[in-house]
């Protein structure tokens, strides 16, 4: 945790082993205002377990529960498998602010779209589908694709945009992929303008 006394407050579910740490001093600066949580899934970056998708999201809603009195107020971001993490968390409780970075409809979709002979619905045990509980957001939202994202096909982002029943702000950072993102300074100034 960072700033931790601030009163608005950023919950951060990464990617797929992504070291959440080396976002705290970028974090820092760009939301000065916010108490920044860097959430390390369990199983991953030290944390026990085993990162099963009931478990991401049981933890999810735990670590909200348990910040949710200190803080008027919670954003959330979430980056690639984070925003899977991200939007079960906005589905389910009351969050000011949310920020999908290369989100997807389901790991299945992705999965079956690459493997196309294979039955990914039997394959796969996580499915990670944020499509079906997108509708269902309230928060504001905004949604941060890779123009050369090498991992989730833009098909995946644009289906889970449109089945928002708000009005989402979508942005694709130019010349980016699905790795390098955070590196292009529009992405820092479209994520801290938002929030």
């Amino acid at each position: 945790m960072l700033n931790e006394h601030n009163k608005k407050a950023i919950i951060y579910f990464g990617g797929n082993a992504e070291n959440v740490d080396y976002n705290a001093e970028s974090f820092i600066e760009l939301f000065p205002d916010h108490a920044i949580y860097l959430v390390k899934y369990r199983g991953y970056g030290g944390s026990a377990g085993k990162p099963t998708e009931q478990g991401l999201y049981s933890d999810a809603l735990y670590i909200y529960d348990e910040l949710s009195s200190g803080h008027k107020e919670i954003s959330i971001i979430g980056r690639s498998l984070g925003s899977a993490v991200a939007t079960y968390l906005a589905a389910n409780r009351q969050t000011s602010k949310l920020v999908l970075i290369t989100p997807f409809d389901s790991i299945q979709s992705v999965a079956q779209s690459l493997y196309p002979i294979y039955p990914m619905s039997v394959l796969l045990k996580d499915k990670h589908d944020s499509y079906s509980r997108v509708s269902i957001i309230t928060a504001k939202t905004l949604v941060i694709a890779a123009e050369h994202d090498q991992a989730i096909g833009m098909s995946h982002t644009q289906r889970l945009v449109d089945e928002f029943s708000n009005e989402v702000l979508f942005e694709v950072i130019e010349g980016a992929d699905h790795n390098n993102i955070s590196n292009f300074p529009h992405y820092n100034k479209i994520i801290s303008g938002f929030l």
